[in-house]
């Protein structure tokens, strides 16, 4: 039987040369997760076409895979998870903008959002954020494409099961890291000795398999070296999302507490 693959991908809603999607593929060796290499993405038709690889395999992706239900019933828009994504889909950005902006502006100070369930103990932003990070275009662009992938949603959409998605959050883990120290910039000015360091202090600490999960990070010397020197953050961030991943597949379902709402979803390891 052919080993199960395993994926983190750090996810962007407008890929391009200098900011592509970043793909960490591993394999499960025990509780040892062997990293076998980086793949760049860099347009959203590549990441279609990388969705459509045959399985086995589990990926962990850094979007957001539903929105609030205050939200969704607020606006009066389909309460079943297939129509909303189809719904929300066939939207353009600005009209998504202005909805969501308004939803905001009828609220108090303090409470402007709609949350998921999922993103307090994740510590995620709003997935209707379309702005610092905009998370809203990165489920604009990203779930309709796993959708048309035919891959299987756990808890959400019934797909491929030899092709899994699961909705990660690499900042979850980092946090259990590092705490609140800043690793990452696409800034150049702010690509600061300090944040190289927390990424170093990172992958020690994956590589010793000082977290929760209970998994060991094993890289080669030279993915040591290209996890710590990418002062973006992003190959980091895509092995971050590998590791809940591998954690998942190995829960009961895939981690996911009792009572999830079926139209907001959940972050694993959260």
């Amino acid at each position: 039987m052919q080993e199960r693959r395993f994926f983190g991908v750090d996810f962007t809603s407008a890929p391009r040369r200098a900011k592509p999607i970043t793909v960490a593929a591993g394999g499960l060796h025990g509780a040892v997760v062997r990293l076998h290499g980086l793949t760049a993405l860099d347009s959203l038709e590549a990441f279609s076409a990388w969705l459509a690889q045959p399985g086995p395999w589990l990926g962990g992706f850094d979007l957001p895979f539903g929105l609030p239900r205050e939200l969704v019933v607020q606006l009066g828009w389909p309460t079943d998870y297939a129509a909303l994504m189809a719904h929300y889909a066939a939207l353009d950005r600005a009209d998504i903008r202005a909805r969501f902006a308004a939803f905001c502006d009828a609220r108090p100070a303090g409470a402007k959002f709609a949350h998921r369930a999922c993103d307090g103990p994740a510590g995620a932003s709003p997935s209707m954020k379309w702005v610092n990070p905009p998370v809203a275009w990165m489920l604009h662009a990203g779930l309709p494409r796993l959708i048309a992938a035919g891959v299987h949603l756990p808890g959400l959409l019934a797909g491929d099961e030899a092709r899994i998605a699961l909705e990660a959050y690499p900042g979850l883990l980092a946090r259990e890291l590092i705490g609140r120290r800043s690793y990452k910039s696409d800034t150049k000015a702010a690509q600061t000795p300090e944040r190289l360091i927390a990424r170093k202090d990172m992958v020690d600490a994956l590589e010793q398999g000082r977290t929760q999960l209970g998994l060991r990070l094993k890289l080669s010397h030279a993915q040591r070296d290209e996890l710590v020197a990418d002062a973006s953050g992003d190959r980091l961030d895509a092995v971050l999302a590998l590791l809940q991943a591998t954690w998942a597949a190995g829960q009961p379902r895939y981690g996911w507490p009792e009572g999830v709402d079926p139209l907001e979803g959940w972050i694993a390891s959260a």
